[in-house]
């Protein structure tokens, strides 16, 4: 797959939710993929390495979180190696109870048909 279409499925995926996000990390991802975060996220730190690692992060959030809706906007490209994606996020922290809204733009990098490294950028207070 070139990089549009990484980015198309990786979209579509996104917009689907649930199985189809742990199916396009298994596909689309490189098994050494580097995930970045802007905050340190559930005490993890900020970088996360491979596949196993990023499932990981997954399983954080849904386990922690209760998204109420998510609205993904893009892709948008920027050469033939990245592409970005915003995404809307309203959720709720299940400790806490406390309901927010977020908006992150996820930066991802594409190297031999797979994505290599995903950024997260957002507000941190």
């Amino acid at each position: 797959m070139d990089m549009k279409e990484i980015a198309k499925e990786l979209v579509a995926g996104c917009r689907a939710g649930g199985a189809k996000v742990r199916e396009n990390l298994d596909a689309l991802y490189s098994d050494d993929a580097v995930s970045v975060e802007a905050a340190d996220m559930g005490g993890q730190g900020r970088e996360t390495h491979g596949k196993a690692g990023i499932h990981g992060k997954h399983d954080w959030w849904d386990s922690s979180m209760e998204e109420h809706s998510t609205k993904v906007v893009g892709p948008f490209y920027h050469g033939e190696d990245q592409f970005s994606v915003m995404f809307e996020v309203d959720a709720t922290d299940k400790e806490s109870g406390k309901r927010f809204q977020m908006q992150e733009i996820g930066v991802y990098h594409v190297a031999d048909g797979k994505i290599t490294r995903e950024e997260f950028h957002y507000a941190v207070e």
